[in-house]
């Protein structure tokens, strides 16, 4: 059979398959459309706000790059970048290491595994909410459990944890922390994925159980903690209510809670100040983008693949 007749098969193929092609099409039309309205569309839309003085109350006036000059001579945008990269790189490493020591337990083929994993995963649901949130306040308040259990103890003269500028940014952090039920749940998929081989013949060479997990569970699980790591640090960066909620909108006390996202939003729907507003999620998403690829630049230094 000569080459020319299967190619005129393969296009007769190919025409018998655009019906499927079509409805392909049409299923995706969707997602296509909320891609370009919701996605693509604002963001553009934001661009170009970011070069403009806009007040949501009249039309925009183009003004160049000031905004972005703006940006650096404000001192409170300064400190709210220096809040949230503490609240970052504290609280996503403590969190993980929660998060894993956590699934190492759990995956030690304890009864109620079901269940525990269910209790332990509810924070993660729970802990952006408001409710959380005001909780949360209540518990560090002046005369919250916190205080109430402390003074139980002999402990005298304690401070309202959220109302003082040392202690505000750190109950903030442990509330991201004990919202590790998401990275735990993917530890402990991937520790389940692990062969038990490697662990019997590490055993029989006389390696400990800590030798066995820094030398086989870390390595194997490395491009697990990557993924958790990224997507960690993309959401702690984008941290909104916590912060709010906590400081009453403000970032107080003296602006020691003040997230960056939370400036964005008094700048933007407080004051007003769309264009600057703009400018500033622009460069949150420059800050986030380059920590991202700084991530995957590293992680050839200490992610192993096993293929």
């Amino acid at each position: 059979m000569s080459a020319l007749s299967e190619l005129g098969k393969l296009r007769g193929r190919g025409k018998d398959e655009t019906p499927d092609n079509v409805a392909g099409y049409l299923f995706l039309l969707p997602w296509l459309i909320g891609l370009v309205l919701i996605t693509i569309g604002p963001m553009l839309a934001s661009l170009y706000l970011s070069f403009t003085d806009y007040s949501l109350l009249s039309p925009p006036e183009w003004i160049g790059a000031r905004n972005y000059e703006r940006m650096l001579a404000d001192p409170r945008l300064l400190n709210s970048l220096r809040v949230t990269f503490t609240y970052v790189f504290v609280s996503t490493p403590l969190q993980l290491a929660l998060a894993l020591a956590i699934a190492v337990l759990l995956n030690q083929g304890m009864r109620g595994l079901p269940f525990y994993r269910s209790v332990f995963y509810l924070p993660s649901l729970m802990g952006s909410s408001v409710a959380i949130a005001i909780l949360w306040r209540q518990i560090f308040g002046t005369s919250g459990l916190v205080n109430q259990v402390l003074m139980g103890l002999g402990f005298t003269d304690l401070p309202g944890w959220i109302s003082n500028p040392d202690t505000a940014l750190g109950t903030i952090i442990l509330l991201h922390i004990w919202t590790f039920g998401s990275p735990m749940i993917i530890f402990l998929a991937g520790l389940r994925q692990i062969p038990t081989m490697y662990y019997e013949a590490a055993a029989v060479d006389g390696a400990s159980k800590w030798t066995q997990f820094w030398r086989i569970t870390m390595p194997l699980l490395s491009p697990i903690i990557f993924f958790n790591l990224v997507l960690q640090i993309i959401g702690a960066f984008q941290s909104f209510t916590q912060a709010f909620i906590v400081s009453g909108g403000t970032g107080g006390p003296s602006d020691s809670t003040m997230f960056y996202t939370l400036y964005l939003y008094q700048k933007g729907f407080t004051n007003f100040d769309m264009g600057y507003a703009s400018a500033m999620a622009w460069l949150l998403l420059i800050i986030i983008g380059v920590l991202t690829a700084v991530n995957f630049y590293v992680s050839k230094y200490w992610v192993f693949y096993d293929d």
